[in-house]
């Protein structure tokens, strides 16, 4: 790998590996727990985030540190990508956003528009027709409303509520605190006293560095990269905020939090429609909601935002959630399309690798077996010795480590094991322009 002066550093995305863990798991149920790879990012540029959330990674809210799901032991934590341009509605989602347009703009509003500035028969068989998530989200919002002057007041009719939504910095305030503590003592049923500022901020503000920080003529078209947060105003309150990491790659939706009181308008609806429209709008490829469990109540509605596609951590390959993967996924918890096919596979389950779980702590990562990460052969190809390493502010490369070539990548205990891993969890991709912080 090549040296690093100054040029190069800012080019790199830093982390700190903080290996295998088995973690109980609220949704999927699982005995053994969820079976995951994580690390810490110390700094992890946009475009490198992009890539890790294609081979399965997601990054934990409220922290830097990345997180990779093992499908292993039939776990069935699954990552979704819907396709934005090619967003197909459904008349829930649809009745969602119209209830909500109905409710800002108000009867008065909508009566006095269907007069002053009435839609020609072109625009209503159209509309009659056809659903634009694009058109629907903007359809209330306060900047995009038509105000034609009122003749009987000669002043711009107004709609019944001031609508307002705003791409912001991912940063505390103190109307976001307290609009989060609403939130989560009421939907959570959490305690007031779990949550400091402190606390709101480390879970909430704390994400992935944005790009460009500040809007100048050089940079104005460029997309948005890294975290921000989409907040929601009515006349003038924030009523919700969407916490959005955004990516070359697309729209990655983090976390959503909103006022108790507007409840039945359905925000977990609302928020969607919108960041797919801001997808579209702002030409990002795709809409990433998260981790998806098909036989999670909590879970299907994601599914039902068309077209939407599940990872195959075998093969880092995209499949439509429909048809197929469906049907098996309603009778199996993991399905990998790609290993079913190469073998000509029936409906059965995967076999359960056979790992001692009993002495699991002295098991290294390529004993566990996790589709998606490199095998130890894959790692001994990458010349790891030339991977950079920062030490107090330096960077030297692992080679230069005392007794590295007498170490072994199978040896979880040694720094070679421990770094072996994270070479295999990242992929080659982004251990090219990457450097590893162990000892800082």
């Amino acid at each position: 790998m090549e040296a690093v002066d100054a040029e190069r550093a800012r080019q790199l995305s830093l982390f700190r590996p903080l290996g295998y863990q088995r973690n109980s798991c609220g949704y999927c149920k699982s005995d053994d727990g969820s079976a995951s790879y994580y690390t810490s990012s110390v700094a992890v540029r946009p475009e490198h985030y992009g890539i890790l959330v294609d081979r399965g990674w997601r990054r934990c809210i409220g922290q830097s540190v990345l997180q990779t799901e093992s499908a292993a032991f039939l776990l069935s934590a699954l990552h979704l990508r819907l396709e934005a341009s090619a967003y197909q509605s459904r008349r829930d989602q649809r009745k969602a956003i119209n209830r909500w347009n109905n409710y800002i703009l108000g009867p008065e509003y909508i009566r006095k528009a269907a007069r002053l500035c009435p839609r020609t028969r072109e625009e209503k068989k159209f509309r009659k027709c056809n659903f634009d998530v694009l058109s629907a989200v903007h359809e209330s919002q306060y900047s995009h409303i038509k105000r034609p002057i009122d003749p009987s007041t000669k002043r711009p009719i107004e709609p019944a509520h001031r609508f307002e939504v705003n791409i912001e910095a991912d940063s505390p305030s103190q109307a976001k605190y307290d609009l989060f503590l609403k939130y989560q003592t009421t939907v959570h049923k959490e305690d007031l006293s779990k949550w400091k500022v402190k606390d709101f901020t480390r879970f909430l503000c704390s994400g992935i560095k944005r790009s460009p920080v500040e809007v100048k003529k050089s940079n104005e078209s460029d997309k948005k990269l890294g975290s921000w947060h989409q907040c929601y105003r009515l006349d003038g309150k924030l009523i919700a905020v969407a916490v959005l990491d955004l990516l070359p790659s697309g729209v990655s939706s983090v976390y959503v939090f909103y006022d108790p009181d507007y409840e039945q308008w359905e925000f977990g609806k609302l928020s969607a429609l919108r960041e797919i429209a801001f997808a579209q709008e702002n030409g990002y490829p795709y809409y990433y909601m998260g981790y998806y469990i098909h036989n999670c109540q909590k879970m299907r509605y994601k599914g039902t935002f068309r077209p939407q596609y599940i990872l195959d951590p075998e093969s880092n390959g995209w499949d439509p959630l429909d048809g197929e993967l469906s049907k098996k996924l309603d009778s199996r918890p993991y399905v990998s399309l790609s290993r079913d096919r190469s073998s000509n596979a029936d409906d059965s389950p995967p076999k359960e690798e056979s790992v001692d779980l009993a002495n699991e702590e002295a098991l290294s990562l390529f004993d566990i077996h996790m589709p998606g990460v490199l095998t130890l052969d894959q790692v001994n190809a990458l010349n790891l010795g030339n991977w950079n390493l920062l030490y107090h502010g330096t960077f030297v490369h692992f080679s230069d480590l005392v007794g590295w070539e007498k170490m072994a990548y199978n040896n979880p205990q040694s720094v070679k094991g421990i770094v072996g891993e994270l070479a295999a969890a990242l992929g080659p991709e982004i251990v090219k322009d990457s450097a590893v912080v162990l000892f800082d």
